[in-house]
């Protein structure tokens, strides 16, 4: 059986927990927004950026198999779709084990697009930890980093 004293310690220690988890979600959309902002996407919306980072993710897909994973529906995803092609992001040929299915890829621009817009971003995050942090403050950053990969492990 606890103490009362032991008990609030709990309690406190609970609430101290909540209060992290609620600052830590917080910084973590706000690093996001600002990584999206250094990736300079441009005209593509966050849909339509989902779905080239998952092509480039996963490799090859349908429109439909893309509009599950996404949790979209397949109008609107022929809708993303559309526009990615138009923009020469992503380009279909015939699906070989059902020709009614088109198989989605990205385009050799669009590969080399990600690859620069991922550059900047790390880029832009590494200027900012070498120019933010002591060399103290980087070694705790990389502590913490290895303590959220155990987080989402």
């Amino acid at each position: 059986m606890s103490t009362p004293q032991e008990d609030h310690e709990d309690h406190a220690s609970h609430d101290h927990v909540l209060q992290l988890a609620s600052e830590l979600r917080i910084l973590i959309g706000k690093l996001r927004r600002r990584l999206r902002e250094e990736a300079h996407l441009g005209d593509i919306s966050m849909s339509q950026a989902s779905v080239l980072s998952r092509l480039e993710r996963d490799g090859p897909a349908t429109a439909s198999s893309l509009a599950r994973a996404e949790g979209m529906r397949p109008q609107s995803m022929a809708a993303t779709v559309q526009a990615l092609t138009e923009a020469q992001l992503v380009t279909g040929a015939p699906d070989p084990a059902d020709g009614r299915q088109t198989i989605l890829t990205l385009t050799d621009s669009c590969r080399a697009w990600i690859a620069a817009s991922r550059a900047a971003r790390e880029d832009w995050l590494a200027r900012s930890i070498e120019s933010r942090l002591t060399p103290d403050e980087v070694i705790e950053l990389n502590r913490a980093v290895a303590l959220l990969k155990r987080l989402v492990q």
